[in-house]
């Protein structure tokens, strides 16, 4: 390809599939809405777009969002930090990270179609833990799968590329649900080490799809981070694509976002003029949280603890008539979600409010985390 074409090709590329070479979302690992450390980490997201999945393991884990000072060009990194180890492993045993693409996103692949072209992953990684490691793609509109492989020679940082190769079966489909999806391999029991690894697209099957693969979880002194994630079309990879922090945020929230954010301490983050509909219960409505329209319509969660004395971190109250009413004990729904993203609140009383007038509701949080006790807001989730 000339270089002309080449420069035509990564306008088209950067052009689709929400902009830039690089089709990952939080690849630089900066962004964690939801929490920066998981102990004893179940299947959960920690950081913003990356699943950590554990199957039939005794192996437990620390997930956290950590600090790099050994990497240039890099500040953060997700660490896997085995605390209890496995060295027995079951046949279904499995432990990986996970990533998941909206077909729209990936069309640039050209996934199915004569001019298909490949996938290239490039990351950086550090562990304690040497030898082979395996990742993996899944096609899930078609159930079709490719696996490759890196070598760990040493604990430092070490850039590593893996280049699957394109398929021209099965075309991705193109709309907002789960078409591409990528594992970071960690643990992995027989069923899926067995036989050659599949380095070329071909029906889903668990044998081959992890073979070779290490086991992170042999000791509880073994370690794992990685950054730098960039998946690419084409047939070679380039440098890491940086992009602004506020670009990167703006992606995460479009599947998951959070109301209620404060670093103040005991701060009323957040305050409303409720309507009430009777003495004992009333509605606010939350035009808008702020941040994209989500991909699809959120399920909500509401985090907080009524109170009849709100103000510290983590409490929500109803004030009217110069006092706090009496929301103690009572019961409080988040509903009606949009993709806006907005919501409403319905919030209880024993008693107090003035009927069809207004009251004051207040949500007091002084945290930024909506798993931190101190936090009091909402939870907006809409990932694949």
């Amino acid at each position: 390809m000339s270089k002309q074409n080449e420069l035509v090709e990564l306008a088209r590329t950067g052009a689709s599939g929400g902009g830039g070479q690089n089709v990952i979302i939080n690849g630089a690992m900066l962004v964690a809405q939801r929490q920066t450390t998981s102990t004893n980490v179940s299947n959960k997201y920690v950081l913003d777009r990356f699943y950590v999945y554990k199957q039939n393991t005794s192996s437990t884990y620390t997930c956290s969002q950590n600090s790099v000072s050994d990497l240039a060009g890099f500040t953060k990194s997700l660490k896997m930090d085995v605390t209890t180890a496995d060295t027995s492993l079951a046949s279904n045993e499995q432990v990986y990270i996970q990533t998941k693409f909206e077909g729209q996103m990936v069309q640039r692949f050209k996934k199915g179609h004569s001019d298909a072209k490949g996938f290239q992953l490039s990351f950086y990684v550090k562990t304690n833990k040497t030898g082979v490691y395996t990742v993996r793609l899944y096609d899930r509109d078609n159930n079709r799968n490719v696996s490759g492989s890196y070598t760990v020679p040493d604990a430092n940082w070490n850039r590593y590329t893996v280049s699957f190769p394109a398929d021209t079966t099965g075309k991705f489909d193109d709309d907002k649900n789960s078409s591409l999806e990528l594992f970071f391999h960690l643990v992995n029991g027989s069923d899926t080490t067995t036989g050659t690894l599949q380095t070329t697209w071909a029906s889903s099957a668990d044998a081959g799809s992890a073979t070779g693969q290490v086991n992170l979880a042999d000791s509880n002194s073994n370690e794992w981070e990685i950054t730098g994630i960039q998946l690419q079309a084409g047939d070679k990879a380039s440098d890491f694509e940086h992009e602004h922090i506020s670009e990167t945020e703006n992606k995460c929230k479009r599947y998951y976002n959070v109301y209620g954010r404060s670093t103040g301490t005991n701060q009323g983050s957040s305050a409303h003029a409720g309507w009430c509909y009777g003495t004992t219960g009333g509605s606010i409505r939350i035009p808008s949280v702020g941040g994209p329209q989500m991909r699809i319509r959120p399920s909500l969660g509401l985090v907080g603890t009524p109170s009849s004395s709100a103000g510290a971190g983590g409490t929500m109250g109803v004030y009217t008539s110069g006092a706090w009413q009496s929301a103690g004990g009572q019961t409080w729904y988040v509903t009606d979600a949009s993709i806006d993203p907005s919501f409403r609140i319905d919030f209880n009383v024993s008693s107090g409010l003035p009927s069809d007038g207004c009251a004051g509701v207040y949500f007091y949080s002084s945290s930024m985390l909506p798993t931190d006790s101190s936090f009091a807001g909402v939870t907006l989730d809409a990932e694949l």
